[in-house]
């Protein structure tokens, strides 16, 4: 029985008996599950129940809740005053219109009825009403602040930076910390939008950042505008700093003795939190060792501690243009928990055993004290690989092993090839700032021989731990990417068949490799990216599960997070779930210990890695923008990379991103259509799809709003198209035309956070979908 099953089972039996509590062990029981786990699967669906508002848990028993009939969900609100709530279970949102809205606000959990099921044939969704405002998402507000207000009673306003808030008017109330005309501050909300004053929020100010103008205050309030904590506790600094800064005799009770491996870090030049160590060696039999060792961070961090407490809040390391806000205070991640060469350090080892054809035929997990023997870089062991004498000949003690490390490296690079491993290779921009914070330049980054050998090794190393836990059916917190959804699958398959391509497979039984083959079908083609962007639009988001789903991206039956526990809490997580089943065993007893926290670490640290990754693309936006400010006016190659109804996003080689909006197509009069993904001219048959070379012209730079707008400079040379274009209520746009008109399910704010909140249709250059460049992505940021 799938999860959706049981879910529905247990609905239905607690619906048919509302009158009754039933206790978690009881629905078990009953339903007389045959799997060893039943208990746990039970507990999961009643967690999905509650958190959906279908039923209500009281002193530990549950039962259907008769009195709040309708669907908890988040909603999520358009500029023009509709929106939709995202509701378990129903496979399209549900449209809310300007009246049902009922003062909701974006991100809001609310309560709602339905109005209309909707009709799939008709192409319409269900449509609904908030009944209530369970929580709000928003609770306080990030912007300019200044003096002096039309409203009595207000001592001024907030210009806040949040533009999904751009209709509201913030109104600042006496009371809290005094500042000055023009400082960024942070406000707490007091009120909320009321019938009365139903475009409102009113507060206080309840920190001041600093001065619109001053060096870093413009990405302190991208961190602050997202809740990201900043400043570690005293009380945590205390822990941190009375930490030993070497490895204490005693420590080494119970570990593996590994100090005379040759291990070595292999990491960007100016990386300081050098969390893995790797070794490879060819053995007697013709197949190769592997053995990746990971600072054993969770020996310093003991669990219910404030360091401990303070990581799960911060759920992950945050890497911003010129700065690291880390999970764990400096002296921890840069000091006793780096592998540093030439210095024991505490370790949790995975050492395994891969054939000639790449299949793992044993390992071991266990704990270590090791020592790194040399302190390598991507770069030196490019040049290496590369055959750069002068670089061989200053490590020549340690070629050899980069070369057994490379031969086993493609050899499980082809394994994931074999088995459907997705691979795209966009490519990722580093921001260059001087002193004050300004960007100077952007760099792409390169992704040589050594960065993906690195990726191959984690990637191994979370797969066998996954593998291992899996098999011993015991609880676990993994890495999860599941299967896409079947018509968001359907319909890139009829996508890629109107190219020409072929879309082979089930669309019920889709495999990884099925959309391989796609897109290998498509490299080096004018259409490889857009045939890219919409196989990422079809698949899921990979998240942190108790439940072992595999990754559909990488194409791994087994695959959790072991390799980064210095900036990921999962990891840290992962080791203690290591040691504790190596000295508790795997009886019930010893499974019942995390059995009931790891669905609840799941889904925070799922958040707050979206919470991350947010900040971060918020930041590196605004800093691309400002760069490119002093550039008006001047011409550029770019791709498109997205067409919506109101226009294209196009990006530049530096993957600078921007908006051609068709108020600015000038030259015909352009219609969307949907199944191409495509603008089309309705006089001259112009067409611009994604992938599309493109020369623009930039005409308007908005920092605050990280917006970019080109024009096309050559207009004429696009591609003509003989697809036709019904003219029809769907959204068709005229030359002067300034309204976006977003059709039904288009999200807030697409139209101008561009550059930030990236639109349908849109890549993000810097997270792939198979989720996984491993450590080589983080450990070039410090």
């Amino acid at each position: 029985m799938d999860a959706k099953q049981l879910q529905d089972e247990l609905f239905n039996f607690l619906k048919a008996n509302h009158t009754q509590s039933f206790s978690a062990q009881t629905l078990t029981d009953g339903l007389r599950l045959p799997d060893a786990n039943g208990f746990t699967q039970v507990v999961q669906a009643l967690a999905s129940l509650e958190r959906a508002g279908q039923i209500q848990e009281i002193d530990g028993s549950f039962r259907y809740d008769a009195k709040k009939e309708g669907y908890i969900g988040t909603f999520r609100s358009n500029a023009k005053g509709f929106g939709f709530v995202a509701i378990d279970g129903l496979d399209d949102d549900v449209f809310i219109n300007p009246d049902n809205t009922a003062l909701a606000l974006n991100l809001d959990q609310v309560r709602v009825t339905l109005l209309t099921k909707g009709d799939a044939t008709a192409g319409k969704g269900p449509e609904g009403r908030v009944e209530e405002i369970i929580e709000h998402q928003l609770d306080q507000e990030v912007g300019t602040f200044k003096l002096g207000s039309d409203y009595a009673g207000y001592i001024g306003t907030i210009n806040v930076t949040d533009k999904k808030y751009a209709n509201y008017q913030f109104l600042v109330a006496e009371g809290g910390v005094s500042a000055s005309d023009g400082e960024v501050v942070v406000a707490t909300i007091q009120q909320y939008p009321t019938p009365a004053m139903p475009k409102h929020l009113t507060g206080v100010i309840t920190e001041v950042i600093g001065y619109q103008d001053e060096p870093g205050v413009d990405i302190m309030a991208v961190v602050h505008q997202h809740k990201v904590p900043a400043v570690f506790p005293d009380e945590v600094m205390q822990q941190a700093e009375a930490i030993p800064d070497h490895v204490l005799d005693s420590e080494w009770e119970g570990r593996e003795d590994i100090t005379d491996q040759s291990l070595v870090t292999i990491d960007s030049i100016e990386s300081k939190d050098l969390d893995d160590a790797v070794v490879v060696w060819k053995k007697e039999n013709g197949n190769f060792h592997l053995g990746v060792h990971i600072a054993d961070v969770s020996h310093y961090v003991p669990e219910g501690s404030p360091l401990d407490l303070e990581a799960y809040n911060r759920g992950t390391s945050v890497y911003l243009t010129d700065r690291v806000i880390p999970m764990l205070p400096r002296n921890i991640s840069n000091g006793i928990a780096s592998l540093n060469p030439g210095v024991e350090r505490l370790a949790m080892s995975a050492e395994m055993e891969f054939n000639r054809h790449g299949e793992l035929v044993d390992y071991r997990l266990h704990q270590s004290v090791m020592k790194s023997h040399a302190r390598m870089t991507y770069k030196a062991v490019n040049a290496i690989l590369d055959g750069d004498l002068e670089t061989r000949e200053e490590y020549v003690d340690l070629v050899p092993m980069f070369e057994d490390m490379k031969e086993l490296h493609l050899i499980l690079a082809k394994k994931r090839t074999e088995r459907g491993a997705i691979e795209f290779d966009a490519p990722e921009a580093q921001i260059i700032v001087d002193a004050n914070g300004k960007p100077t330049d952007i760099k792409l980054r390169e992704r040589g021989l050594s960065e993906r050998m690195i990726e191959s090794f984690m990637l191994a190393a979370n797969e066998t731990v996954a593998q291992n836990f899996d098999h011993l059916k015991v609880p676990f917190l993994y890495r999860v990417h599941t299967t896409p959804d079947l018509d968001k699958t359907v319909r890139f398959f009829e996508f890629v068949k109107a190219l020409g391509g072929k879309a082979q497979g089930d669309p019920n039984k889709i495999r990884p490799i099925d959309f391989q083959r796609i897109h290998d079908e498509f490299l080096g083609q004018p259409s490889e990216q857009m045939v890219s962007t919409m196989m990422l639009r079809s698949m899921q988001r990979a998240e942190y599960s108790d439940e072992s789903l595999g990754h559909f991206g990488l194409g791994a039956e087994y695959y959790t997070h072991f390799t980064s526990p210095i900036r990921r809490y999962p990891d840290l997580t992962v080791h203690r779930l290591i040691k504790w089943y190596e000295q508790a065993g795997t009886g019930e007893e010893a499974q019942a210990k995390y059995r009931d926290q790891l669905a609840e670490i799941g889904r925070d640290t799922s958040m707050r890695e979206r919470r991350a990754i947010d900040t971060e693309r918020d930041t590196d936006a605004m800093k691309k923008t400002e760069f490119m400010e002093d550039k008006v006016g001047q011409e550029f190659d770019a791709v498109v990379n997205g067409v919506m109804k109101f226009g294209m996003f196009i990006s530049l080689d530096n993957t600078v991103e921007g908006l051609i909006h068709t108020s600015n197509l000038t030259d015909d009069y352009y219609m969307y259509e949907e199944k191409h993904m495509a603008l089309i001219g309705r006089r001259f048959h112009h067409i611009y799809q994604i992938g599309q070379p493109v020369r623009v012209k930039l005409i308007r730079v908005d920092k605050e709003q990280s917006a970019l707008d080109f024009v096309l400079v050559d207009p004429e040379a696009a591609p003509t198209t003989d697809i036709k274009v019904a003219d029809d209520h769907r959204g068709s746009f005229g030359k002067n035309s300034r309204d976006h008109k977003h059709g039904a399910k288009d999200k807030p704010n697409q139209a101008r956070r561009h550059n930030a909140g990236k639109p349908l249709g849109a890549p993000n250059h810097r997270r792939k979908p198979a989720d996984e460049r491993a450590n080589a992505n983080r450990k070039g940021r410090h």
